[in-house]
């Protein structure tokens, strides 16, 4: 019955309006300590507040908005201690030193007066000045009384999470956009752990950086399934889970749930503040499958090339990028309290005929902590070329909920070259091991190799030589080594093309025999599609087999 009491009152009190004087609860699970704790449970509980507080150095913060300056008079209400612990109370730039009392029963100590002389953010700090027994203190709650309690506005709630902010980037519906790119920059001083910045977003996922740890930072690229799911990815059929196609060296693909389901994939990188990175999610549309496959690529500064993260396959789709938006978390609320920010700007779409359009408008939302009003410590707008977003940190508000924000062009069209792979000298090692072993196992065989392009000589042909700037007429079939699935092959009729505008691999080996020969090819991703997902059939980093068979070659 007190634990339904005290919750009632944090509802009804959160933001208090009547004219006189009132009497405000602040739940004191609603606070943060600096250095954090560990856990969410180990310092502060739904049930007892403040618990369990034996570190000396760490002090506890409370945060509430006032509305009307006037008096303010702060008690505490503890329990559980042993007498002779002392604090400190730091409020409106007056401090208290208070003895608490021991008992197990519920107890008020009046701490002190202050007088507010200006609307704002404020704090309430507590910090140790005399340790007695295991414990410093047992909080329940913080009562206010007086004239400043009116409109005051503080979180009632158990979450410390500050509320999540995002930019939605309007498209019309006739649009079809194939490719999304962004950038982004965290500035100085705001990568506290347990931040996402996420730069690419659209209907079926997201693409940013975390703060994962101390000592980890992670690239994030994720699609979610199709149906409504939630929770448990074990429930979802396999019809509707998305699949892993592709993934660059070192990035850990695996599932996730419990906000919505789908396959997740991340890659350890230690970005920076203040270093401007590039992200491209790329959209490859099967509308007769109903499938679409979404590849995200990072641009890393130090090497100056493109590193795939993922490509997955998503069922029930088969649309181009949709809803696209970015955002800026704090996904664990145990440092809640400290403001986040990042700059967002040079977003391109680049539509099916190849086109890029700069986008310059943006809407701003929040999610549900901001819907309640549980959090009112956000803010956005536009800094030069860029768009920028900002939470936490207890700063008032400068934008309302749905509100259109415009930034000037840069003209500065996306410069992404696919072909300069960050990942290129190992996949080179990992695709040479990969057709070795399909060599000695007996299921390929090979008579030569160029420029580490393998191929087999069915019949050196009795025609004219090929030069690799003829046009070539030719039956083919092309497969995967991975699987020997066909992804491509001539019928009837045979297929003309330039020979030098074909990949490298052919380039390669087609002039190694006349025409009326015959050869097999194996090419590596590298001198092929790389990490591109060239087609529905053609994952990143596939090497390839190809038959081929010239019946001409002309200049």
């Amino acid at each position: 019955m007190l634990m339904t009491r005290f919750l009632l009152l944090f509802c009804l009190y959160f933001t208090v309006t009547n004219l006189s004087a009132q009497t405000v609860l602040i739940p004191a699970y609603t606070g943060y300590a600096v250095p954090a704790e560990k856990e969410d449970a180990q310092l502060f509980s739904a049930k007892n507040g403040v618990q369990n507080w034996i570190d000396p150095q760490q002090k506890i913060s409370w945060f509430f908005y006032i509305k009307n300056p006037g008096e303010l008079q702060l008690s505490l209400l503890s329990t559980k201690i042993n007498t002779g612990s002392t604090i400190e109370i730091a409020v409106a730039g007056k401090t208290f030193r208070t003895k608490l009392v021991s008992g197990s029963a519920l107890k008020k100590t009046l701490v002190g007066k202050v007088i507010i002389t200006d609307t704002g953010f404020y704090s309430i700090t507590i910090s140790n000045i005399k340790k007695a027994g295991k414990s410093i203190a047992n909080i329940q709650s913080l009562e206010l009384k007086g004239a400043a309690t009116d409109g005051i506005h503080f979180n009632p709630v158990e979450r410390r999470n500050a509320a999540s902010v995002h930019l939605k980037y309007p498209l019309e519906d006739s649009i079809k956009a194939m490719a999304f790119y962004s950038e982004m920059v965290v500035p100085d001083g705001a990568d506290h752990l347990y931040s996402y910045y996420m730069a690419c977003g659209f209907k079926r996922g997201y693409f940013g950086i975390q703060v994962n740890s101390p000592s980890e930072r992670r690239v994030i690229f994720s699609v979610w399934d199709a149906g409504n799911e939630a929770i448990d990815r074990n429930k979802v059929p396999d019809s509707n889970k998305v699949k892993l196609l592709a993934k660059g060296y070192n990035v850990v693909a695996n599932d996730f749930g419990n906000e919505g389901t789908g396959g997740h994939s991340h890659f350890v990188y230690p970005w920076k503040t203040g270093e401007k990175y590039q992200f491209m999610v790329f959209a490859l549309t099967d509308s007769v499958h109903s499938n679409t496959i979404y590849s995200g690529y990072f641009f890393i500064p130090e090497t100056g090339k493109w590193k795939l993260i993922a490509s997955f396959r998503a069922p029930k789709d088969g649309n181009y990028l949709k809803n696209l938006y970015s955002f800026s978390e704090n996904f664990w609320g145990l440092n809640g309290q400290l403001e986040r920010k990042a700059y967002f700007g040079n977003q391109w779409i680049q539509k099916s005929n190849g086109r890029w359009e700069e986008l310059l408008t943006s809407k701003f939302s929040y999610d549900a902590t901001g819907k309640a009003g549980h959090r009112i410590d956000y803010s956005a707008g536009v800094d030069g070329k860029q768009f920028y977003l900002s939470h936490g940190g207890f700063k008032p508000a400068n934008i309302q909920f749905g509100q259109s924000l415009f930034r000037q062009p840069t003209g500065q069209r996306p410069n992404v070259d696919l072909n300069r792979n960050s990942d290129s000298l190992v996949q080179a090692k990992l695709d040479q091991e990969s057709i070795k072993a399909a060599v000695s196992k007996g299921t390929l065989d090979t008579t030569g190799n160029e420029s580490s392009v393998y191929y087999h000589i069915l019949k050196q042909g009795a025609g004219k030589p090929i030069k690799v700037t003829d046009t070539v007429t030719v039956y083919y079939k092309g497969s995967l080594l991975s699987d020997g699935s066909i992804f491509d092959q001539t019928k009837e009729k045979p297929a003309t093309f330039p020979l030098n505008r074909l990949i490298k691999g052919w380039q390669l080996a087609v002039p190694k025999i006349n025409v009326g020969g015959t050869i097999k090819v194996i090419i590596p991703s590298g001198l092929a599609y790389g990490i591109r997902s060239r087609s529905k059939d053609i994952p990143a980093n596939s090497v390839l087999v190809f038959d081929i068979e010239v019946l001409d070659a002309k200049q």
